[in-house]
């Protein structure tokens, strides 16, 4: 069971980090959602040489849609609230498991054929987000997710990493984690990272699937509930360093140090372009990948907050995933006060998100 320390959200003026992180990462995943799947001539020659640099708003709702990532990112606050609501005497990765089956159902059946189910065949049944028909959309879900939580409804796992469910490394499991971040959890700093590790080894097995989501979130963490005065690059090398000693042991740990050590060096250089860097580190469908990308990105423009998203999201790969991992990071320095009014407006959900990110800060 993980301790709360509700004084830490005053201590740290957390709020407005807390908000703008959960804002900032639907945002980046709603500028990427347009053009994901797009090859680059295709993204230039539509948009210009800048690329995609604004919401494409959809022309029936009028607003900018999120993609899968947000909603399971959503999934994932709800099931961690849900846990300290009930007062689960288990880890929180336990009711995160529940809420991604609350999810399921939003991608599997209608929200009418849901609501009339019995309570005892709803799975998880733990998010008040399966009671809301804005979540009952089908947004490029990841294979990956929807294969690995089909048919472990009532499977109970202890340890998602000990037992892995298959052997994938995408970045499904790295773009849904921000939230473990963003608890007040009164815990070690290594402890909630290997429990953001557990949390997306729910559905990614592979360490290169898991190893990313800890080292995001002890990123994040340490913005919103920092210990001492550090910048950014000191954080994301800290990071480093914990997840060599956490996976000290793990084949896969070299290379997950090394390619955001390559994001480190590239956020410094004159040299490259933001796509010739980008294509350095790679495509962003893996998850060492998507969040070497992000952390490029959120370095080099640590102050610009649009400009980073718009970085993050043009290239030819996970367009997405990359700007909702670098909106969640950059979203957590500047809070949501500093996400400028043109982000902030149209986009999809943006109460509902927020109204999880009050019960995170109010709980």
């Amino acid at each position: 069971m993980f301790g709360l320390d509700r004084k830490l959200l005053q201590k740290n003026n957390a709020a407005d980090k807390i908000r703008g992180s959960l804002i900032g990462g639907a945002c980046g995943d709603a500028l990427g959602y347009a053009i994901e799947f797009s090859p680059e001539r295709e993204i230039f020659a539509r948009y210009g040489a800048e690329g995609i640099v604004s919401y494409e708003l959809d022309p029936q709702k009028g607003e900018a849609l999120i993609s899968d990532d947000t909603q399971m990112t959503m999934f994932t606050a709800n099931g961690l609230v849900a846990s300290v609501r009930d007062q689960s005497p288990d880890e929180p990765r336990a009711y995160v498991a529940k809420a991604y089956q609350d999810w399921l159902l939003t991608q599997r059946k209608s929200y009418r054929q849901v609501m009339w189910m019995e309570p005892a065949d709803l799975y998880g049944n733990v998010t008040w987000l399966l009671r809301n028909p804005k979540m009952y959309h089908l947004r490029a879900p990841g294979n990956t997710c929807l294969s690995a939580l089909i048919g472990n409804e009532d499977t109970v796992v202890h340890d998602y990493i000990a037992s892995p469910r298959n052997g994938s490394k995408g970045c499904g499991g790295v773009m849904r984690v921000a939230p473990v971040a963003l608890m007040p959890y009164n815990e070690p700093i290594e402890k909630i990272d290997m429990e953001a590790a557990q949390v997306a080894a729910i559905t990614h097995g592979n360490s290169l699937g898991y190893m990313p989501a800890a080292l995001l979130v002890h990123i994040i963490r340490r913005i919103v509930y920092p210990e001492q005065t550090m910048t950014l690059k000191e954080i994301v090398l800290e990071g480093c360093d914990t997840i060599y000693r956490l996976f000290r042991a793990d084949a896969n740990v070299d290379r997950m140090v090394s390619i955001i050590q390559d994001a480190v060096r590239l956020s410094h250089s004159s040299v490259v372009t933001d796509l010739e860097a980008i294509h350095k580190l790679g495509e962003g469908w893996v998850g060492e990948e998507a969040l070497a990308i992000a952390v490029f990105c959120a370095l080099k423009y640590e102050n610009d907050f649009g400009q980073a998203l718009i970085a993050a999201v043009n290239h030819g790969g996970d367009s997405d995933s990359t700007g909702a991992i670098c909106g969640n990071i950059l979203g957590a320095i500047v809070g949501l006060s500093g996400i400028g009014e043109e982000w902030k407006e149209h986009l999809e959900l943006s109460d509902e998100i927020m109204e999880l990110a009050d019960e995170i800060i109010n709980i």
